[in-house]
């Protein structure tokens, strides 16, 4: 590839289960599926389900001798569990070398998270041009966004993982980085019926948007076809006339356009692929 920066695109939100790696491994397949070279950085070191989603990918690819698109794994460690013990120092190094080696071969790397405040976690944000930050529709959820009052719900204050995006913000200015960070959060799987705390969840994170500054989108539902396909390492983008481990429906191509809709979301779906828009 050119000798370009690359993309950095960081999956964060310091709650774990708001569906961090769900995302994560869609976009890297719509990525690729648009044709874009991506690297992939796990640094939940002990859960690594973005990890362990792309090798069961190469082992079912191997299997069936079909032909898809792979990410490239640049993960800090073959052993995360080994490396969640070591120095804080050590993690740290290891994530150097391993972005430094994403540098040189992708046009996006995609850095997923753990659902913690830990050292690596704040590298990852710091060296961010985009977040992406999925939420389910929850005042649980929101509350690591932002603070309300008891008895009111209005909002008070940002949460803990709102300052952590703005001291991601301060040091990337710290370091001459001329272009804004880009921040989207994504109401993730939600439910299919309108709710009354759907709408109150929805009038407070509009008015933490304008105070922080990010933007919102939609993400994934909560779908019986992403679970089916994620022992395989597939992902709805990789649905064909050749590649079904599972029945296709109509209601994968609904999931397809979700995922179309989630690259817009992020402003991303210059690469959304024509292959998304119905299953072949």
């Amino acid at each position: 590839m050119a000798n370009t920066q690359p993309h950095i695109i960081v999956i964060g939100n310091e709650k774990g289960g708001a569906g961090k790696s769900t995302i994560a491994v869609h976009l890297t397949t719509a990525l690729l599926h648009g044709g874009a070279s991506v690297a992939v950085i796990d640094l939940d070191l002990r859960q690594s389900s973005t990890g362990r989603f792309f090798a069961s990918r190469k082992a079912w690819i191997a299997s069936q001798g079909v032909s898809l698109p792979e990410p490239l794994a640049r993960h800090p460690s073959e052993d995360g569990v080994a490396l969640a013990r070591a120095a804080e120092d050590e993690q740290l190094s290891r994530f150097d070398e391993a972005l430094g080696r994403a540098h040189q071969d992708a046009e996006f790397v995609i850095i997923d998270t753990p659902g913690g405040d830990t050292a690596l976690s704040r590298a990852a944000h710091a060296r961010a041009d985009l977040i992406v930050t999925p939420m389910n529709d929850s005042f649980v959820d929101f509350d690591m966004l932002g603070h309300v009052d008891p008895v009111t719900l209005d909002l008070q204050k940002p949460g803990l993982y709102s300052e952590i995006v703005w001291e991601a913000r301060k040091q990337r200015a710290l370091a001459g980085q001329r272009q804004a960070l880009d921040w989207v959060v994504l109401r993730n799987r939600l439910a299919s019926v309108e709710a009354r705390n759907r709408k109150r969840v929805d009038d407070r994170l509009m008015a933490l948007a304008k105070r922080v500054g990010f933007r919102t989108g939609t993400g994934l539902r909560d779908r019986v076809i992403y679970r089916e396909l994620f022992p395989f390492g597939l992902t709805v983008a990789d649905l064909s006339a050749k590649v079904r481990p599972v029945p296709v429906s109509l209601v994968h191509v609904a999931a397809r356009q979700e995922l179309r809709a989630l690259l817009h979301s992020v402003g991303l779906s210059a690469w959304s692929g024509e292959e998304l828009l119905a299953a072949e």
